[in-house]
């Protein structure tokens, strides 16, 4: 099946499925899930492979998990006292400080490829579920037309490969991690089937 596009592309199955998975990633990270979320998580079904074995953990993990546990758990994460356990940034993860070179870089690929940010997002636009869900509008065409393999390549070997591998495993054995810990091994094994994918397309 082929969805079509109003810029009269249509997206290959695999590529649909792809930006569904980064859909559902930024969707998960950029606020804690709600009830409806965990319902739809629980629902989820894997399979014998790497990624559907952390998929199937999810939903078995998402079965038991409440509303307010999962928010604290979110909050503990992700904002704390002053900061929380995990620092979800690319400019972070990469230079140790926050608002540095790579959220720069971002944003000149960003302006270059029609992207901005939203007016009622106030974080750095480096942040992890931001990411997900640029490179899902790259592959389906939100941002005005679909981008290329070579250049979905070229953006997530810029922007999100160099960390957000690291950042998915920081995830999994986080301290406060429950229900995020398996987003994490989720996101880490998708990562790897992105980058062995993108490997394998060559030079762009």
């Amino acid at each position: 099946m082929n969805m079509a596009l109003n810029d009269g592309l249509e997206i290959p199955e695999e590529d649909r499925l792809r930006a569904d998975m980064y859909n559902f990633l930024a969707a998960v990270l950029a606020r804690p899930a709600d009830g409806t979320m965990l319902k739809q998580l629980s629902q989820l079904e894997g399979d014998e492979s790497p990624l559907g074995s952390a998929i199937g953990s999810l939903a078995r993990v998402a079965k038991v998990c409440k509303p307010k546990a999962v928010e604290s758990e979110f909050n503990n994460l992700f904002i704390g006292l002053g900061r929380g356990e995990l620092l979800p940034y690319a400019s972070y993860y990469l230079t140790g400080f926050l608002n540095e070179k790579p959220l720069a870089k971002l944003r000149q690929d960003m302006a270059a490829r029609g992207m901005q940010r939203a007016p009622n997002i106030f974080e750095p636009e480096d942040n992890i579920a931001s990411l997900m869900e640029m490179m899902a509008g790259m592959i389906t065409g939100k941002f005005g037309t679909v981008v290329s393999l070579g250049g979905q390549k070229t953006f997530f070997n810029r922007h999100i490969g160099p960390w957000a591998p690291h950042f998915f495993s920081d995830l999994e054995g986080a301290k406060n991690s429950v229900l995020y810990a398996s987003v994490g091994s989720v996101g880490r094994e998708f990562m790897d089937i992105e980058r062995e994918a993108f490997r394998l397309l060559g030079s762009s």
